[in-house]
């Protein structure tokens, strides 16, 4: 699924993209970092490239378990945008996620299968987490 979802945007005109540019099945209302504890419950503390290139490591702090528990709709899958290319990591690693009631204060994580290693040291994402999306988040 990942590929064809590149695809769509492997041959447009090279133009600045952002998480817009994602198939609308995927788009989520966008919100700054800050707006993102209060839309879903929690903070990005770390987005990483991780496993030689090939996972994708979403790590996120919950500050009120009652909003993230939206994270578990399934409606509304966790994913991060690579902004470059548009490609739409979301396959988790042996579709590992939490469930579960959240607690305050801990740090959860979330490990993507990253293809072809498209999301890289140094690409901007979005990051999907629950009904909000948070754009051009660097990975470091």
């Amino acid at each position: 699924m990942g590929l064809v979802l590149w695809l769509s945007h492997a041959f447009d005109s090279g133009a600045n993209r952002t998480a817009t540019n994602v198939p609308v099945s995927w788009q989520r209302p966008v919100v700054t970092a800050d707006a993102l504890v209060t839309q879903s419950g929690v903070k990005i503390t770390q987005v990483a490239v991780t496993g030689d290139g090939g996972l994708v490591d979403l790590r996120y702090k919950v500050v009120d378990p009652a909003r993230a528990n939206t994270l578990h709709d399934p409606r509304t899958p966790p994913a991060v945008v690579d902004e470059e290319s548009g490609l739409v990591v979301h396959q988790l690693l042996m579709d590992h996620s939490h469930t579960g009631p959240y607690k305050t204060g801990v740090t959860y994580y979330l490990v993507f299968n990253n293809p072809g290693n498209w999301v890289h040291h140094g690409s901007r994402v979005s990051v999907m987490l629950g009904n909000a999306q948070v754009e051009h988040v660097l990975v470091p």
